[in-house]
């Protein structure tokens, strides 16, 4: 449960450099890895994950505690830096949500890991399991979803998505560190698609939809009912 000393998050989006900035606000040293830009030269193949860095930085509301902490997170890439995921005791993938592109990564990852190694995905809906499939039996065992929600140092929720393969005891020392250490509210849900928060979520934009139009309601009367607005496009 005191293993996760270095973590390596993979994507450095929104989601991704957030989650960085959050492990940082932690105390845990974090690299933070992106896609080497087209025609970058030498001394800019880093610049998509410094984006990543510079945007959170900046967002509001804060996504560091302290400014300063944003010296634990370390930026790199996938051409050049893969190595340093040897060092890491916690990678999460956060790259775009697409199976295909998430295999392809998985695949560079699963050689430069160390065996052991705990590995996860953010996705928000796509099947855990599905994306390692054909994968090690010591990568699968490794593997399920930690599912953050935007912005993650201030969403308490997170989604724990164990898959038939993952280890138990891996599982319960990451929802310790997140309760712990990163003051999550972790839930365990199952390996269905937009797994629990998501799938609550759509249900209810839909319903507040339907009764928008059977009951005529404008969008100004909606609000004032439910107490939060309403995003109409």
């Amino acid at each position: 449960m005191n293993r996760i000393h270095k973590v390596a998050v993979l994507g450095a989006g929104t989601m991704g450099a957030r989650i960085a900035a959050h492990f940082a606000n932690a105390g845990v040293p974090t690299y933070l890895l992106d896609v080497v830009a087209p025609g970058s030269d030498a001394a800019s193949r880093n610049k998509i994950a410094a984006a990543g860095l510079e945007a959170a930085k900046k967002s509001k509301p804060a996504a560091f505690f302290e400014s300063p902490l944003a010296r634990l997170v370390t930026v790199g890439n996938f051409e050049d830096d893969l190595r340093r995921l040897a060092e890491a005791d916690w990678i999460v993938e956060a790259v775009v949500e697409n199976i295909e592109i998430k295999r392809a990564l998985l695949r560079k990852v699963e050689t430069v890991r160390r065996a052991g190694t705990i590995i996860t995905t953010n996705t928000s809906g796509l099947p855990v399991a599905g994306i390692a499939e054909g994968f090690s039996e010591d990568f699968r065992r490794c593997w399920f979803g930690t599912h953050f929600f935007n912005p993650p140092r201030y969403m308490r929720l997170l989604e724990l998505i164990p898959t038939p393969d993952s280890d138990r005891a891996l599982l319960d020392a990451i929802a310790w560190f997140s309760d712990v250490r990163l003051g999550k509210g972790v839930v365990f849900a199952k390996d269905t698609p937009n797994f629990i928060g998501n799938r609550i979520g759509t249900f209810s934009v839909l319903n507040v939809m339907r009764l928008m139009q059977e009951m005529d309601l404008t969008i100004e009367e909606v609000d004032a009912l439910t107490g939060q607005a309403v995003v109409w496009p």
